[in-house]
């Protein structure tokens, strides 16, 4: 499943290699730009919908799809765009990936949004990593458990309130147990950080 994703993506990398590179402004701020993304999105809280959209579940090399890390949380199920993170663009309302937290009975509850580019393509043609939100991306290194390419990402907590922060890679109120009668959330909007 991994390679059938990320195969369109790593020919789109390739084509950045002797190409141009599409960029959009990553100026966006604030607010009013994370309830834009909140409303672009609001479709996706049906995983039917997202996979219909282009999104698609990405598992790390392990064939894990919820990731989680002990002790600081966890991120949940990814559903990817393959074509979007082989872009530059980075658009508040489109976001390369939507991410899901799994309940008890296996259904998929939409809690936050990532924008992703890869590091060769962004810097090839940017003198900083990328920004949204006001916030700059993290660099997650060649060698990571997706067995990806160095990639820039950036989650956007704006449908499950996380504690660590809105733009926190880990929520430590996501589970990938399903069990969720000790961890807090609910449909809460992002904390505003």
């Amino acid at each position: 499943m991994l390679r059938k994703l990320l195969a369109p993506v790593l020919v789109v990398v390739g084509c950045f290699a002797v190409g141009t590179v599409a960029y959009a402004s990553t100026s966006h701020d604030g607010h009013d730009s994370l309830e834009r993304a909140r409303r672009a999105t609001a479709r996706f809280r049906d995983v039917a919908v997202a996979d219909r959209a282009g999104y698609a579940e990405l598992r790390d090399a392990a064939g894990i799809a919820c990731i989680d890390m002990p002790g600081m949380g966890a991120m949940g199920v990814h559903h990817v765009n393959g074509a979007l993170v082989g872009d530059t663009l980075l658009e508040p309302a489109t976001p390369e990936a939507v991410v899901y937290e799994p309940d008890r009975n296996g259904h998929l509850r939409l809690v936050a949004l990532e924008y992703i580019v890869f590091q060769a393509a962004w810097d090839a043609a940017h003198p900083a990593p990328p920004a949204l939100f006001g916030r700059t991306f993290s660099l997650t290194a060649v060698g990571n458990r997706f067995g990806l390419p160095a990639f820039y990402s950036l989650h956007a907590w704006v449908w499950k309130h996380n504690p660590a922060g809105t733009f926190a890679m880990w929520n430590p109120t996501v589970s990938c147990t399903g069990d969720h009668r000790h961890h807090g959330g609910g449909d809460g909007m992002y904390d505003g950080d």
